[in-house]
């Protein structure tokens, strides 16, 4: 029989992000920001790490400037290794039988945040592109492609993988044909 789960002050937080993210692909960047702004203060430094990381995430992808774009996709990844370096290893499945194949979503956030990593080294690949880093891009290409190596097979992986490959395309295309 379906039970139903009590709500929990972090399902709200959740929850505001994914609003502020609806704002954000509708066309509203401005309110976006705003929202994931006031929101990053209420959570504060010491906040829950998952909250930190998904919405340091999602405000990266807010900014105009590609600075700071890359100072908030470091912060994520900075709250995803705190996470999971502060907390003992776990199964690579939720219950349920949810894998981190499947991409991040919901589960126990160690498995969605150890799914967020290709992601996370992607995103801040491309900072470094846009900011004429091809060096370090790179550095991050390559950290991306060995944590989506460690999913397991499937559309996710599949689909980092095949964005890693564009953006290394891109980044060869940018430093000319080899002599």
């Amino acid at each position: 029989m379906y039970e139903r789960r009590a709500a929990t002050p972090e399902d709200g937080v959740l929850t505001r992000i994914g609003q502020a993210i609806m704002l954000h692909r509708a066309g509203d960047r401005e309110e976006a920001r705003n929202r994931l702004s006031a929101l990053w203060h209420e959570i504060g430094p010491k906040g829950d790490a998952f909250h930190r990381c998904a919405l340091a995430h999602y405000m990266a992808d807010t900014q105009d400037d590609p600075r700071d774009e890359l100072d908030w996709d470091l912060r994520a990844l900075e709250a995803a290794e705190g996470f999971v370096t502060e907390r003992p290893a776990g199964p690579a499945a939720a219950p349920g039988g949810t894998s981190v194949a499947d991409g991040p979503g919901p589960r126990h956030p160690l498995v969605a945040l150890r799914a967020f990593f290709p992601s996370l080294h992607l995103n801040i690949a491309a900072d470094y592109v846009a900011l004429d880093r091809p060096a370090d891009a790179r550095a991050q290409l390559r950290r991306a492609r060995a944590s989506a190596d460690a999913l397991a097979d499937g559309e996710y992986r599949q689909g980092l993988r095949d964005a890693i490959d564009r953006l290394q395309l891109q980044l060869d295309g940018a430093a000319g044909p080899a002599r």
